[in-house]
């Protein structure tokens, strides 16, 4: 039942993404980082559909990373490459003279970022991916020691400066433009959901607030003696992580508590520890 769940939650993100190329990207004619943007540029030459490019575009890097990168990688991101350009291949019949929603480039390469990282972001969460630049990075950062999201941007920019072999310069401008907005969006998408804050708070109710978020949000903190440099006087800190729910709560009961609260936030990106271990 997992299993059948897993692969209906990366249908229902390939379709999501198979429509933002169909109707907005292929309309715009730019190539905004994916193997999508490409095939849409090696239409122009090729007697092949966006869909065709794309489905020979993906076998191939599915068939090198195969060998480059390793099978546990690849096993996950078959499913998606494959399905992606079917639905392509299934809009294309279903509305064979298809132009734009929007008859601006603009409006449809802003269009298609923000729909098609939501698919991208829920194959992210399924441990997935559609494949293409993605396959691209990890080769990057497996023979090349980049980062995985250096490794993909790079490759984007090429595939966003590929344009000009086929459009003129203000789609190539929209190509970079583009690129550089789905960069951004995919990380609100994805990772700025999954940040983490770091609260500390002073106050002269540090016990009651400790007890907070321990008992009522059954979460963990960390008590700090501090000595403040005017007065020196001796105070607690209380030092939390939470989520953004979390993170709302505890505000609200630290604001009703002790207006006076002094109370500092940073963003966490990532955390390791052995619960077992935690007391």
């Amino acid at each position: 039942m997992k299993v059948l769940k897993e692969y209906a939650l990366m249908s229902i993100a390939t379709l999501i993404i198979s429509l933002a190329v169909f109707f907005f990207l292929v309309p715009s004619h730019a190539a905004v980082c994916s193997i999508s943007g490409l095939a849409i540029v090696l239409s122009h030459f090729m007697p092949l559909s966006v869909a065709g490019i794309t489905m020979i575009l993906n076998i191939t890097l599915l068939i090198i990373g195969y060998f480059l990168v390793g099978k546990s990688f690849i096993s996950r991101t078959v499913y998606a490459s494959i399905l992606l350009p079917v639905l392509l291949l299934c809009l294309e019949h279903i509305f064979p003279h298809f132009h734009s929603l929007t008859n601006d480039p603009l409006l449809d390469v802003i269009c298609y970022i923000f729909t098609v990282n939501i698919g991208a972001a829920m194959l992210f969460n399924a441990n997935a991916s559609s494949g293409g630049i993605d396959i691209v990075g990890k080769i990057m950062n497996v023979y090349f020691g980049i980062e995985v999201g250096k490794a993909m941007s790079m490759a984007g920019i090429l595939i966003a400066l590929s344009a000009i072999l086929a459009y003129d310069t203000k789609t190539v401008i929209l190509s970079l433009l583009g690129t550089y907005l789905n960069g951004m969006v995919l990380d609100h998408y994805i990772f700025d959901q999954k940040l983490k804050r770091k609260v500390c708070i002073v106050s002269r109710h540090a016990e009651d607030i400790r007890h907070f978020i321990i008992d009522s949000m059954k979460s963990g903190a960390t008590l700090y003696r501090i000595v403040g440099a005017y007065h020196k006087e001796e105070r607690d800190e209380v030092v939390a992580i939470v989520n953004k729910s979390e993170y709302r709560t505890l505000m609200n009961y630290v604001k009703k508590k002790d207006p006076t609260a002094f109370v500092t936030v940073y963003k966490v990106s990532d955390m390791q520890y052995c619960p077992k271990q935690v007391e």
